[in-house]
């Protein structure tokens, strides 16, 4: 079985079962500060994964679990992820009624699945990963039972969380049953003879669906906005940067470790797909005065932007994907830790609420300004760098296939659309009036310490991408493309 190769996520599953226990004899007025200890924790598991190196790639339980530099990659992104989300949910704690250490313990359990999924080797492992993911996610989602907007959310990602799977499940039977093998390794060795049936063809597309829905991408976006607005903040933050990053690998995963084929005579439907989530995303974030929902159509975007690195089939479009997802980490946990703070006294999430912030917190608003600067992507920043990267490599595929151009174009077009949602935020923050009634807003130590390591990620990712790219690059050699 190899179990000391999964000593990581170990760890993880431990550390969640150990925040349940101290739930018992912790008083109530502390059972707070477990987030801190859970965030620690995750902080020294994070530190010891540097300790972990992976030259080669090395497998465990019959080869369905695979630890190489990409899986690395992953899983200290999610690890750092996580820390952050943590300290957002101890500042979200009082509006939480009963249950936060459960809270936290659902975090860390998601944390569990995603670090799995960095590791998927087969198409079971892919399943399981992903429901891990999915069941915690609901619970999160839904976890302010007062609130019916809360509910509501849980409710839809259910719906689309059932829909995922049903495809998932449905995909991978067939395809095992034209394969007989759910391992990529193996699938990828017999690709020629089984490429060329309808229902093998038939069974990958509804996994490619099921994976559609995790990093909402067109057409299966649905309720995704509905799914953000409604959530808690910091559940709302990890579905933006932990699940849409595990779509992400997974997908890197199956097209290109176990049907580089079959991908390559999917290039155009790949193009499509980004294009449309792309000016998808973008315009229908245009008209919305809520916050969380305007991210939730940001975050559409931001998947078309990521897809256009896929349909590159190349090591440059797949280290471009891991760069710009280290940028969008920093980016949109920034963003949520402003709106988890700013939001504290006001129902509701409207851009009206962060009016004037500058006066009433000088570091939040230039959190946010930075925040949305960057997801716009605009230099020197480092959402401006991530973009550029994945254009690049679009472009240099335009010189063979000139509708690589065309993509480009719709691309840049989704760009120009984002600056009027984006800088409509930074325009709120300091050329609108505070309302006379607010106070200055009141930001702990952790929160604060989270907010600087946010706003040092994206001025050094953007100013000295030169690290970053070499570990990305570094990462995307795992995929043998």
């Amino acid at each position: 079985m190899n179990a000391p190769l999964m000593i990581l996520e170990i760890a993880v599953v431990l550390l969640g079962l150990v925040i349940l226990l101290a739930d018992l004899w912790t008083p109530s007025s502390q059972k707070q500060s477990l987030g801190y200890i859970a965030a620690a924790a995750v902080g020294l598991i994070l530190l010891g994964s540097f300790f972990i190196e992976a030259p080669q790639a090395r497998y465990a339980c019959e080869r369905m679990y695979v630890m190489d530099d990409l899986a690395l990659y992953f899983k200290r992104f999610f690890l750092l992820a996580t820390v952050a989300v943590l300290v957002m949910s101890v500042e979200f704690a009082d509006r939480i009624e009963a249950g936060i250490s459960e809270y936290y313990a659902l975090i860390l359990f998601a944390l569990s699945g995603m670090m799995f999924a960095a590791s998927a080797n087969d198409f079971v492992l892919v399943f399981v990963a992903l429901e891990l993911i999915t069941v915690t996610f609901y619970i999160l989602t839904s976890f302010q039972r007062s609130r019916v907007p809360s509910l509501e959310a849980g409710i839809k990602y259910l719906i689309l969380g059932a829909l995922s799977s049903a495809f998932m499940v449905y995909g991978i039977a067939l395809v095992f049953g034209t394969a007989n093998t759910t391992n990529f390794a193996e699938i990828a060795t017999g690709a020629k003879a089984i490429s060329a049936k309808p229902i093998f063809l038939l069974g990958l597309l509804l996994v490619l669906v099921g994976l559609g829905f995790k990093i909402a991408a067109f057409p299966f976006q649905m309720w995704a906005p509905d799914v953000y607005q409604g959530s808690p903040a910091p559940t709302t933050a990890f579905l933006a940067v932990g699940s849409k990053a595990a779509g992400f690998v997974l997908l890197l995963r199956v097209l290109f470790s176990a049907v580089p084929e079959v991908t390559v005579s999917w290039t155009k439907l790949l193009m499509i797909i980004s294009g449309v989530t792309i000016l998808y995303g973008n315009l229908c974030a245009v008209p919305q005065r809520n916050l969380k929902r305007l991210l939730g159509y940001s975050s559409i975007a931001h998947a078309g932007y990521m897809l256009l690195g896929v349909t590159t089939m190349s090591v440059a479009g797949s280290y471009a994907i891991l760069y710009y997802l280290g940028g969008y980490l920093f980016t949109v946990l920034a963003a949520f830790t402003v709106i988890c703070v700013v939001m504290r006294a006001v129902e509701g999430d409207d851009i009206s609420a962060v009016a004037g912030l500058h006066q009433r917190s000088p570091l939040l608003a230039v959190t946010m300004a930075l925040a949305m600067v960057s997801l716009a992507g605009i230099p020197p920043l480092a959402g401006f760098f991530g973009k550029f990267l994945l254009l690049k490599a679009v472009i240099e595929k335009g010189a063979l296939q000139p509708a690589y151009y065309w993509l480009t174009a719709v691309a840049l077009i989704g760009v120009v659309i984002s600056f009027y949602y984006y800088l409509g935020v930074v325009k709120a923050i300091y050329w609108s009036e505070a309302p006379a009634d607010q106070p200055a807003l009141q930001i702990s130590k952790p929160t604060r310490f989270s907010l600087y390591g946010c706003i040092a990620g994206m001025l050094y990712l953007g100013i000295f991408p030169n690290d970053m790219v070499e570990i990305a690059l570094h990462a995307a050699q795992a995929l043998k493309l």
